[in-house]
């Protein structure tokens, strides 16, 4: 499980260069601590103090090169090369793959002594012979390409038939050739060749049809999960825990530990998806989930909803009962239910054995002491207590009888190690709170950092997927694997999900919803889960955006919130149907359509229904008494203005042109409160201007009055988590609120999940805060997009 050698002294820059090595990439070596730390140990294993240049470079690559799943065949390797029984790169390249493929399984001489070409001599005649007849066979491009002749494909070609022939003297010789074939180089020998442009294909007539061209998606693009092993390749290391007496602790699973694993789990992958419930669950989480649950549905393997419940103070019932309905909504079917708590006995005793290992011991240092101790890399006073000693404490923990606060357990780490997650963690803490799902049974419960590597390990998660900020924990969570002798699950981390003009930290929400700066977890303005449903996204649509953003590990970059909208916009064009509201109504009267006549129009529910469907249709009723939206009119006209104005003619969505007549004034002579227009029912006219309107369903009848809620971003900046004043950066306008819009009829029997396009105003949804007497819509986003046009990057 670990190959714990102790690594030699740190390399000085005069024996880098005694290896041959130039002063450039020895310089470069001694910058950095993991290429410095292998190259000490090749050359301990090599017993060299100074060598030939090639010897030094073949030794420098096996330090920066060689498979960490076959440390064991190292040193075999290194005595080839200082015995130069391997004397060339392409040499050194088939061993590194005949050793990547071997693992830490025994070595068969005879066939990595065949795949890597030791003992084969290629003569300098056998080298000139093949030069001669490559360059026989290429004559016709050497005398029309003369000195502008690919050489490197002339040598691949030699190097096809003399893997192991010297690649220097290969190179001289055909270039020696290449001089007698073609003599001096010429003017034009020297000038460098222009590149010819690939012909364009005569154009053919044709209609022309708007399509978007694109490069085809890569493979990783299709599928995202490629990127990830198989569970039976999980023997090599991948983590080395440097310390900081030189020892390297090199973690991997044996092939006994392995087959056990592979055995319990049948072979399959086994993800978990583990939230801590002391909160709603944000976007970032959604692309926790695509993920974990991903992974194992692409690879017919099984995940797990976990609860990391190992802080009772901080978790409810109330936040674990929302994450298994949100990941249900998400699309997402966990293998099982589990909760850290359910292993708590395990863990318990894991401890002990810890304590009894010499590398856990009880510790009374108060925290600030721990921080302080830390930052001085130095060691508590306790640390080398008596084993019996810290068992007796720890059982006393258990039991209670210490008091909060007054002992913790500690692991027995590296206290001088430069990464301070290796900084002796806590173990154990003592918390006289009842747990919500282990009730009082336990009064000391685990840190994080002991339970979750320990409980991966005990439900043989295959691959154990988190963030970048918990790289650096990367060696501590190995560490207490290879410490208790544990199955060890595969660990890559990926870039947290950041966007722009939102908040994405957990505790930040928190205060957000607690001081009542929003309202609710499931406010629309934040991008919870919870709230972006309430604001009518889907979860398709989030996944949508979660597979395009990709798994990466690149940790820079600031999403905008213009690209989420992009995918939401592009599933609601689709499942939305259309239908018409007036925000801020302002009545017209059609003077020339008969009192208490009502027309019945077609209002198209999607823009490519069937005609001859009747589905595809809403009822639209026109009367005398119409409104639209008060921006639709002005006095004064212009050119660029498609709205109503004195004496101008505008369409009526589904319905008939309209020309304004006659404006009605208020007691304000700004104050406009209605219009006098015309119709025409012979729809002769032929106005540019499009308006949207809801009428008067019967005389005197007011229309269906509606609740909008318009939604903007929360934050004024892009970044607000930056800020050190982020609440002083909330839009006030992020919320508006409008009681007396107006709807056409057939919006009276809309319900909670339904979602519509509100023509020419945006996409929005039925809110729960609506009842049959009072519709409330949220607008979920609206019709512009900035985003798309550049398309989905």
């Amino acid at each position: 499980m670990v190959d714990g050698e102790k690594a030699p002294a740190l390399l000085r820059l005069e024996t880098l260069l005694a290896l041959g090595l130039d002063q450039r990439t020895a310089e470069n070596a001694l910058v950095n601590s993991k290429v410095t730390a292998n190259l000490a140990a090749v050359v301990a294993e090599a017993g060299i103090t100074g060598c030939d240049k090639s010897v030094g470079n073949l030794l420098y690559a096996v330090a920066t090169k060689y498979p960490n799943n076959a440390l064991v065949h190292r040193p075999a390797l290194i005595n080839y090369i200082v015995s130069t029984k391997i004397k060339n790169p392409a040499q050194l390249d088939a061993a590194l793959s005949f050793l990547t493929n071997t693992g830490p399984e025994s070595l068969d001489i005879g066939k990595f002594e065949e795949a890597c070409g030791v003992g084969v001599v290629v003569s300098i005649e056998e080298i000139q012979s093949t030069v001669a007849e490559v360059l026989k066979e290429n004559m016709e491009a050497i005398l029309e390409q003369r000195y502008h002749i690919n050489v490197g494909g002339l040598c691949g070609q030699v190097r096809k038939r003399h893997p192991w022939g010297d690649a220097k003297a290969t190179k001289e010789e055909i270039e020696k050739k290449l001089a007698e074939i073609l003599g001096p180089k010429t003017e034009a020998d020297n000038v460098k060749p222009v590149k010819k442009k690939k012909e364009k294909p005569a154009k053919v007539e044709e209609k022309k049809v708007a399509v978007a061209t694109a490069a085809p998606p890569s493979e990783e693009e299709l599928n995202p999960y490629t990127i990830f092993p198989q569970p039976a390749e999980n023997n090599k290391v991948h983590t080395e825990i440097f310390f900081s007496d030189g020892n390297i602790w090199r973690a991997h699973n044996t092939k006994e530990i392995l087959e056990k694993h592979l055995k319990a789990t049948g072979g399959k992958v086994m993800t978990r998806f583990p939230p801590e419930p002391n909160g709603y669950l944000h976007i970032g989480h959604a692309k926790a989930m695509f993920i974990d649950f991903g992974l194992a549905k692409e690879r017919n393997g099984h995940c797990y909803l976990r609860f990391d419940d190992t802080n009772p103070e901080a978790e409810k019932k109330e936040y674990i009962d929302h994450i298994q309905e949100i990941v249900k909504w998400m699309g997402w079917e966990p293998y099982k239910v589990t909760y850290t708590s359910d292993y708590f006995q395990d863990l318990y005793e894991h401890a002990v054995e810890l304590i009894r290992k010499g590398l856990a011991y009880v510790d009374h240092q108060t925290a600030e002491q721990i921080k302080e101790y830390r930052e001085k890399k130095m060691d508590s006073p306790w640390r080398d207590r008596p084993i019996e000693e810290s068992l007796q404490l720890f059982e006393d923990m258990r039991r209670g009888l210490i008091a909060e606060g007054a002992a913790t357990l500690r692991m027995k780490q590296d206290m001088q190690n430069d990464n301070k997650n290796m900084s002796d963690l806590i173990a154990y803490r003592i918390k006289f709170t009842p747990h919500p799902h282990a009730g009082d049974k336990w009064c000391i419960y685990p840190s994080y950092d002991y339970a979750h590597c320990m409980v991966d390990s005990l439900e043989n998660i295959t691959h154990s997927l988190c963030t970048l900020e918990f790289d650096i924990r990367r060696p501590s969570y190995y560490w207490l694997l290879v410490a208790l002798g544990l199955y060890q699950p595969y660990v890559w981390e990926y870039s947290r999900l950041n966007i722009s003009h939102t908040m994405m930290s957990k505790r930040k929400l928190n205060r957000l919803v607690t001081e009542k700066w929003v309202d609710g977890w499931d406010d629309p303005r934040l991008l919870t889960l919870a709230g972006l449903r309430r604001r009518g996204v889907s979860a398709t649509a989030i996944n949508s955006f979660i597979r395009g953003i990709g798994i990466t590990r690149s940790d820079n970059s600031l999403i905008r919130v213009d690209r989420l909208e992009y995918h939401i916009r592009e599933e609601l064009n689709k499942t939305a149907s259309r239908t018409m509201v007036v925000l801020h109504p302002l009545k017209v009267v059609i003077t020339n359509l008969e009192d208490g006549k009502v027309i019945d129009l077609d209002g198209k529910k999607w823009p490519d229904a069937p005609a001859d469907e009747a589905s595809s249709y809403y009822k639209v009723p026109f009367s005398k008494t119409v409104y639209i939206e008060k921006t639709d009119f002005r006095m004064k006209d212009s050119k660029d203005y498609y709205g109503l104005a004195p004496g101008k003619s505008a369409l009526l969505r589904y319905a008939f042109p309209i020309k304004c007549t006659e404006v009605i004034y208020g007691d304000n002579p700004d104050d406009i409160v209605e219009i006098r227009a015309e119709y025409d029912p012979s729809k002769t006219s032929k106005p540019k201007g499009v308006l949207h309107w809801v009428a008067e369903p019967a005389p005197g009848v007011e229309p269906l009055k509606v609740e909008i809620r318009l939604f903007e971003k929360l934050f004024l900046s892009e970044n607000p988590a930056e800020l050190e004043d982020w609440l002083g950066d909330i839009n006030p306008h992020s919320k508006e609120v409008v009681k007396g819009a107006y709807a056409v009829p057939s919006l009276a029997t809309a319900v909670l999940g339904d979602k519509f396009q509100f023509e020419r105003l945006g996409y929005f949804a039925v809110d729960t805060d609506s009842t049959p007497e009072k519709l409330v819509f949220n607008r979920t986003v609206t019709l512009r997009d900035s985003y798309g046009k550049a398309g989905p990057k």
